[in-house]
């Protein structure tokens, strides 16, 4: 089984801030895949399952706070670090880029250091960050990430990339197909 986290925080204030992107990508991947994200009893996180290839994705959205994304990860204990893949925000890139990587650091990330802490320090899992820009200038971190992108063309832009990336994983592209198609060259 490979375990697919959308990292986001519940509760309709939060619903379309960039903080949210993990749950958007996750919850576009299911439509397209016509599966329905669930809540099992006294799950804190919803679910759908993928079959694919022989393969069964299971897609996530922790319903705890962003800060507390990695606590649900005692409910799949079986699920090799590797075969992990997490969706979210990423301030070092711009409005509709993302990038893909496997293993590496939280850079900061609340939600990727609650993951890493939770696999005991492991680090070599799939990352799909979508840029969501750096905050104005007078503008908190906080401020930002839990803000609503104005220019939501270019935000949505990022979170359909995102979303591709990941049906082109579940689809059986190799790590180093995607990250070819995908990790391009920024301009700043």
């Amino acid at each position: 089984m490979k375990l697919v986290l959308g990292l986001g925080n519940l509760g309709a204030e939060y619903k379309e801030t960039r903080h949210n992107c993990g749950f958007q990508v996750v919850e576009l991947c299911a439509a397209f895949f016509h599966v329905k994200m669930k809540k099992r009893c006294f799950r804190l996180y919803q679910a759908a399952k993928i079959e694919q290839d022989d393969e069964t994705y299971t897609l996530i959205k922790p319903l705890t706070y962003m800060n507390n994304s990695g606590n649900i990860l005692k409910y799949f204990s079986s699920v090799k670090t590797k075969d992990i893949i997490v969706i979210c925000d990423q301030m070092d890139l711009p409005l509709s880029h993302i990038r893909i990587k496997k293993g590496g650091g939280t850079a900061g990330h609340n939600g990727l250091r609650s993951i890493v802490s939770n696999l005991n320090g492991e680090k070599d899992f799939i990352r799909i960050y979508v840029g969501i820009g750096r905050p104005k200038e007078n503008q908190s971190v906080v401020e930002h990430v839990l803000g609503v992108e104005e220019n939501t063309k270019l935000f949505k832009e990022g979170v359909e990339k995102a979303n591709l990336a990941l049906i082109d994983l579940i689809n059986g592209q190799s790590i180093e197909k995607v990250m070819q198609t995908y990790n391009k060259k920024i301009k700043l």
